[in-house]
Formats: structure tokens, sequence, C-alpha cells
């Protein structure tokens, strides 16, 4: 059996063919939504000139001074070059003077963007005309509030202080909030790290039950999130859902919480996993979204093996390596980030990282990452399949690893 996965989004954005045995049991398991056609520029205009439960943005800027653009980083196949200059004609529309509009990217706790990677996000012409700035988790944030869950709240002081907030974010399957987008992108995205630390931490520990892949309603993590965006006074949010290549495939804009919440009824379609894969011997674990967050598909392809465990396989074709991470990530032989380690890989699961683009650091987010074997092409994995895996075989493939989720 041969099939085709997509790879490598910010670059070629093309296909990588994987040849399987004939003799295996091969199942591919889709997100539903993984054929939904692209939005042309047109459609995705019309969306955002028509938002959930506010006035258009032309209104809502009518008489505001300054202006801030609050947009998500390259772990987020946002392609907010098709969204920002219908905002920015807007803005200016309405009065907003052009140099009283700037960009602020939502890092959380990840490494700054270099300008060549804004000019993926954002296209050339804004990168020239306005000012973009890099969120720096460690300074330059103001206290605005505690929630209800006992998180103290402080966020980036340039996107408080504009008059006009906007954020345009992505909305997928995500391991703690369900599901991201919404309010995600002020809280973690331009939060101090000791807002994000403990939000991680102590939040997340309050109810573990609640919160996962694709959990949504009642989730103690997306109630902390939604309570901290709320001080904030978000004026106008951008959600995006994206197909099996990351293109804009629906977006809902509007009033913060209720254009999130239209968004997640959509995503819980768009990526619920179909078939839903059980009892497996082998998972071919994609990361293709996000392939420079790599540990998500280890997560997802758990689920879908055999009690007593398996074999993991996670195609992470990302050119620049996993992303620098000062939560979770390690910076040095034996320490890293305040929440690092985040996980120990289980003894029964045997996982193979297949990295063209391989570092000695590629498996630093695990706190055992000797345990991994890496591979460089899918030649060298299929050979090293071939010594434990024969005829029978149960393998399910997982297209899009790091935005799928399971269905309870």
């Amino acid at each position: 059996m041969r099939l085709s996965l997509p790879r490598r989004i910010w670059y070629e954005n093309d296909s990588l063919e994987i040849a399987l045995p004939d003799e295996w049991q091969v199942e591919l398991c889709p997100m539903a939504g993984a054929e939904r056609p692209a939005l042309s520029q047109e459609e995705i205009e019309a969306a955002l000139a028509h938002p959930v439960g506010s006035p258009t943005l032309r209104e809502l800027a009518q008489g505001k001074g300054s202006a801030v653009i609050v947009f998500d980083d390259m772990t987020r196949p946002t392609r907010c070059e098709q969204i920002a200059p219908f905002l920015l004609r807007e803005i200016t529309a309405a009065g907003v003077p052009e140099e009283k509009i700037t960009f602020v990217c939502a890092l959380g706790t990840h490494g700054a963007l270099s300008f060549h990677e804004f000019r993926k996000k954002l296209g050339q012409d804004i990168v020239e005309r306005f000012r973009v700035f890099n969120h720096n988790t460690y300074e330059n944030c103001d206290q605005v509030g505690t929630t209800s869950l006992g998180t103290k709240v402080s966020l980036n002081r340039e996107v408080l202080a504009a008059d006009l907030k906007i954020a345009i974010s992505c909305v997928t399957a995500h391991p703690y909030a369900g599901f991201s987008g919404g309010g995600k992108i002020l809280m973690p995205g331009v939060a101090h790290i000791d807002t994000i630390a403990d939000h991680h931490t102590r939040v997340m520990a309050l109810e573990p039950e609640s919160v996962g892949l694709g959990k949504f309603a009642g989730n103690l993590v997306r109630q902390d999130i939604d309570e901290a965006a709320d001080m904030v006074g978000l004026d106008f949010s951008v959600n995006v859902l994206v197909n099996q290549r990351g293109q804009a495939a629906a977006v809902v804009a509007g009033e913060l919480r209720r254009s999130h919440a239209k968004a997640v009824e959509l995503a819980q379609d768009c990526y619920v996993t179909k078939p839903r894969p059980r009892d497996m011997d082998l998972v071919i674990s994609n990361a293709f979204v996000k392939a420079n967050e790599m540990p998500i598909a280890v997560a997802l392809a758990r689920g879908a093996l055999k009690p007593s465990g398996g074999t993991v396989v996670v195609i992470a074709d990302s050119p620049e390596g996993q992303v620098v991470h000062y939560l979770l990530g390690r910076f040095g032989t034996g320490h890293g980030g305040r929440m690092h380690p985040v996980r120990r890989l289980p003894n029964d699961l045997r996982l193979i990282i297949m990295a063209p683009s391989l570092d000695r650091t590629f498996g630093d987010w695990f706190a055992n990452p000797e345990i991994i074997t890496f591979s460089k092409t899918w030649e060298q994995t299929l050979e090293l399949l071939a010594r434990e895996h024969g005829p029978g075989t149960r393998t399910a493939v997982l297209p899009n690893a790091t935005m799928q989720y399971f269905a309870a």
C-alpha cells in the first residue's frame, strides 16, 4: 500500500509518499474535515465582514486612536496574510492612523520569530508598513486581575495599551484547552511567564479529567483562559479552521466568546478522527501543521495502541527543528524550563521519530529521550519496523496528528 502524507507546511507544503507492506492490516484515519475546500479570498473577507455577536470591525474602530492586531506564531498554520489586509482596511477607513497600528506575535513561552518568519505569516507589505513585535514573556507585562480559579493575570503592555484590540488565531484540537483559538491568543499567548506557569500547573491539576484533546465543555483550563481574556476587553476575534493542507477552510469572527464557541462547533466536526483507531500494534503519526511541536503527535498516537503498548512512528519533517519553549524545553543537559520535563515515555512504548532535518536535541521535551530511535528517511524507518512487525500487523495512519482528536 502506498500513501501520501502532507509535509513542510511553511516550506514546499508538498507530500511524502510512504509504502507499507501489503501483508499489514492498514487503516488510514484522517480527520473528518480533511477534504474541506480552501476558502477563496472573497469568502474569507465575507466571513470577516459578517461577525458573530458583534458590530462590524469598522464600526468598532470608530473614534479609536490606536489599534493592535495580535496573531499566532509558526506553530500554528494560520495564514494571517489572508486576513490582516482586510482588518487594516476597515481600521484605517474608520480613521485610525496607520502609524498607530501595531502587530504583536502571541508567542506564549515560545522563542521569538525572525522577520523572515513574520514575512511568512503576514506578508512583505505588512512588515514594511507596520511595527511588528514579538511578545516577551519575561518583560513589559502588566497585571490586570485574578481569575476565579486564582490565576494572577499579567499580560503584554503593548496589547493592553491599544484602544482597539484584535486577534487572529487558529482553532484546532488542543491537548490542554480542548480546542485552541479564542482567548488562548491572550492567555497564554501574550501573558507573563509567572501567569503561564501557574495556569499550566496549578489550574490544570485542579480537575485533570476535564482537560484534554477535544474536551471543551467543563474544561477548567479553558475557563481560566476565557476569564483572563475577558479582563483584556478584546474587541474583535478572528478564528480560523484549516483543512488537511493547512488552508483556511472556515473563518468565524466577532465577539470573543460567541465567535469562538461557533468555531469550536465547526472544529468538533472538522478535526474528529474517522474511523477512530483502536488496539493497534503500530501507529504512524504524521506531525504536519505542528511538526515543530512534535510531542503532540506522540500523545494522540498512544490513544490508538492496544492496552499492552506498541510502536509509534512520528514523522516530523521540521527543517527549523523543535520550537524553543521557555516553559517546557530543555536548556542544558540536566535542566530546563519550569515544566521540564513534560513527560516520560512509558516502557511499553517503542518510539521512532523520523526527522529528515535531525538534530541531537530533537527529543529533549521528554525526560528520557535516550530511548527514542531516530531515522531520517522512510526507507530507514521501514527497515526498523520490519525487525519487529510482520504479516498481520494492525497499523493506523494519522495524516494530521497534531490537530486531529479522538472522540470519547
